[in-house]
């Protein structure tokens, strides 16, 4: 079932990718008649939103409990936001303010939510959204002072405040580590491929989305982990 509402789910992704970007409401009086007249499914967005949907209900399972369900229903809601990010970072590079918004605004509800279970999980959430975007607009700005010019937009920072209410403090500063590294690890191929330029912009977007994602499917012990191995070159595993 949930697979079907997956379905449904991406193509509305693919809704709000053609009206965010032209300042236009999601949601209006007329969204049936003008789905209408621009309808074109994104099939391979419906298949992809249908498959992490699934992963997702594998992942965390459903709990007898509402409050129990919280992660479950937090990452189902994430999920199209997500997806929104990079396609329309890819081909605009922006983030629409709109759609940040829109992710703050369900993170803070969340963090109230999850008070009535354990308190010290709102404030840690308050914690990630503060370190999250703190995080990259010092970034920002030390890429203004040192290049004289932005190391990323400011769409950036606003997303990975907002990502840290869903995350919380630990999981944001991982999100962080694994969308850096993997946005190395792509721009070295790409410039060594000649693909990219070295004076070409590369939208920092869909790899805050890909350490998203990976942050919700993984454990955060086993990408501590991981991470470690990577930055200190092997040495963590062997003393541990």
């Amino acid at each position: 079932m949930l697979q079907f509402f997956g379905l449904f789910v991406g193509e509305f992704v693919n809704w709000m990718n053609k009206r965010l970007p032209k300042y236009k409401k999601v949601f209006t009086k007329e969204i049936f008649s003008e789905y209408k007249k621009e309808f074109s499914p994104n099939y391979i967005l419906m298949i992809i939103t249908a498959f992490i949907y699934m992963a997702i209900l594998y992942r965390y399972g459903i709990q007898k409990n509402f409050l129990e369900n919280l992660d479950l229903i937090k990452y189902l809601i994430l999920t199209p936001m997500l997806l929104s990010v990079v396609v329309i970072d890819y081909k605009l590079q922006i983030i629409p303010n709109r759609l940040n918004l829109t992710m703050f605004e369900i993170g803070l509800i969340f963090a109230f939510l999850y008070g009535f279970s354990n308190v010290a999980i709102s404030i840690n959430m308050l914690l990630g959204m503060l370190v999250g975007g703190g995080i990259f607009l010092i970034i920002t700005l030390l890429g203004g002072l040192v290049y004289g010019k932005e190391a990323m937009g400011l769409g950036d920072v606003k997303l990975m405040g907002a990502l840290g209410l869903y995350f919380g403090l630990t999981n944001i500063i991982i999100v962080s580590l694994v969308s850096f590294l993997i946005c190395a690890i792509i721009s070295i191929f790409l410039l060594a491929t000649r693909i990219k330029k070295t004076d070409e912009y590369i939208p920092f977007g869909p790899f805050i989305v890909v350490g998203a994602f990976i942050s919700i499917f993984v454990p955060s012990a086993s990408l501590i982990g991981i991470l470690m191995n990577i930055f200190t070159l092997g040495l963590y595993s062997k003393n541990n």
